[in-house]
């Protein structure tokens, strides 16, 4: 069987991560999760919540200058985080 993967895609802003999940891999159905606080906190309890069961995250965000903690925070903890260019 294979391992169960969530795309997470975060929108970073300075108070705010905006959240989108598709838990069904690369071509699962997209859906808004909701917003969090940008703090390591709200994204660990994210993390626990979405990977319950034992399910491997892969989180990805557009680059800019808010989310570089983000990406150094989920690291951190083990994630696989993924920063895009907007281009």
């Amino acid at each position: 069987m294979g391992e169960h993967i969530s795309f997470v895609g975060l929108d970073v802003h300075k108070a705010t991560i905006a959240v989108c999940v598709a838990e069904a891999g690369r071509d699962g159905e997209v859906r808004f999760v909701g917003e969090i606080p940008n703090d390591p906190v709200a994204l660990d309890r994210l993390a626990a919540r979405l990977g319950r069961g034992g399910r491997a995250l892969r989180f990805v965000y557009e680059a800019g200058p808010c989310g570089y903690g983000v990406y150094r925070h989920l690291r951190s903890r083990g994630h696989e985080c993924v920063v895009v260019a907007r281009t």
